[in-house]
């Protein structure tokens, strides 16, 4: 398992379109990330050299690493594969779309911007940028209704769903389509996005990976919120977005 311009609009409508998701689910391997990504750095003294050491940090957690499996609808998005046959995803484009999604993010009402994962190691990432942000977190088993049905206790009407892989989170993404609620989702080489309003393009199986897209993802929204200016401003690292093996809590 790994660990790892164009963006539409903030302001523009997100659209879906109507086709089915297929059922592919490869996971990728280890790969090491050595070359520079095209992130924009800011001339002059410490602030240039911490943003250098954030982007090597970034790629060394395997966020650009895809699958061996690609789909017609993550091909944009994929720059190179590479000896191991996985393909590698644009590091450019991922932080562009954070950033759009940060955006229109920052405009809903943080309280009903709803956050799920299905994926194990998303839950720690999922529950950081709840606590950090004021996004509402849903854990464990997606309960069908949750979106659509009033009468469920836990029954929710959100404005944006958030999902850490469209797949593995399909009900969600769903439900999200039925009730007309915009879904953002990170999304990998392999996932199918038809019904996905705004894909970030990123690893979503190591958790490394996921650590650091959500980790990026709440950076972006509070600043915007106003919350924060700086990166030290962040009262949480990366790290501690991470989901923790059985072995490092021992």
């Amino acid at each position: 398992m790994s660990d790892d311009k164009e963006v539409q609009n903030a302001d523009s409508s997100l659209t879906k379109k109507n086709e089915e998701p297929s059922d592919d689910d490869n996971t990728p391997i280890e790969d090491p990330i050595s070359s520079s990504p095209p992130q924009e750095i800011q001339e002059g003294g410490s602030y240039a050299s911490e943003a250098n050491n954030l982007e090597k940090m970034i790629l060394s957690t395997g966020i650009r690493v895809g699958t061996p499996v690609k789909t017609k609808y993550m091909t944009q998005f994929i720059v190179r594969a590479n000896p191991e046959g996985l393909y590698i995803l644009d590091i450019s484009k991922t932080l562009a779309k954070i950033d759009v999604a940060a955006k229109f993010i920052s405009r809903a009402n943080i309280s009903k911007v709803a956050v799920t994962s299905a994926r194990e190691y998303g839950k720690t990432p999922v529950e950081k940028f709840c606590e950090l942000t004021g996004a509402t977190s849903i854990f464990g088993r997606f309960m069908p209704g949750t979106f659509t049905n009033p009468s469920l206790p836990k029954y929710m009407e959100p404005e944006i769903v958030i999902v850490t892989d469209p797949q593995a989170d399909q009900q969600a993404v769903l439900e999200a389509t039925r009730a007309g609620v915009p879904v953002i989702a990170i999304s990998n080489s392999d996932n199918v996005t038809s019904k996905v309003d705004l894909v970030i393009p990123a690893n979503n199986r190591g958790r490394k990976a996921l650590a650091t897209v959500y980790w990026l993802l709440a950076r972006e929204v509070l600043k915007r919120q106003g919350a924060i200016k700086s990166d030290s401003e962040m009262k949480m690292s990366i790290d501690d977005f991470e989901t923790k093996l059985v072995e490092e809590l021992s």
